[in-house]
């Protein structure tokens, strides 16, 4: 394997690695986060100005690793919180998730932090404090900051605490607004289903 230590090639890396994910945010309509470009541009700086004064070998791939760590810190905790939430060890995934906002993580990243949390109160049979943080989350991405996917996640388990709250009206509301924000996403498709069975007097009683 060949070794390159070059401070150009880490300077390269690290914007390749800030265009990449500012391009993908943009086509998911989370939006631009100045927090997220700043740390990885701070990172690149320091990995790359350390590199030239001090002339060691800093491995391209391990700098890629780590800089994808330290940006998106929150986001890997969120994705162990699910873990333990789809295990059922909901207090578990709690503490994971109050851990990543303890991380100080950037708007879009602490959005999703806060729908997990949403979903997690939702799965421990708490309707109404999944549906004081899904709609905070809502009023809060108003201008930005949440991707589509975790968009229609909001909508369709504000839909679930709704309908278990017995307010099928709104409920229905938000059914259909996952739809129509992300009809190819899982929680697009299951709404749609909720929907159909809501049509055929089949109600759905909540995800699990």
């Amino acid at each position: 394997m060949l070794e390159i230590d070059s401070p150009f090639l880490i300077g390269s890396v690290g914007l390749f690695y800030i265009v990449f994910f500012v391009g993908t945010s943009i086509l998911r309509r989370e939006g631009i986060s100045l927090q997220f470009i700043i740390e990885a541009l701070v990172i690149t700086l320091l990995i790359a100005g350390g590199d030239y004064f001090t002339d060691s070998d800093v491995n391209p791939v391990l700098f890629l690793i780590f800089l994808y760590l330290v940006t998106m810190r929150s986001r890997w905790v969120v994705d162990i919180a699910n873990l333990l939430s789809n295990q059922g060890r909901q207090k578990d995934a709690i503490s994971m998730l109050q851990a990543a906002l303890r991380l100080y993580p950037d708007k879009p990243s602490r959005l999703i932090v806060l729908t997990s949390m949403g979903i997690v109160q939702l799965r421990r049979e708490n309707p109404a404090s999944a549906l004081s943080i899904l709609e905070s989350v809502l009023e809060e991405s108003k201008n930005g900051g949440l991707d589509i996917r975790y968009r229609s996640a909001c909508h369709f388990n504000l839909g679930l605490a709704l309908q278990q709250q017995g307010k099928e009206g709104p409920a229905g509301r938000h059914f259909q607004a996952a739809v129509d924000v992300s009809p190819r996403s899982p929680y697009g498709k299951e709404a749609k289903q909720v929907l159909e069975q809501r049509r055929s007097g089949k109600v759905k009683k909540g995800k699990k």
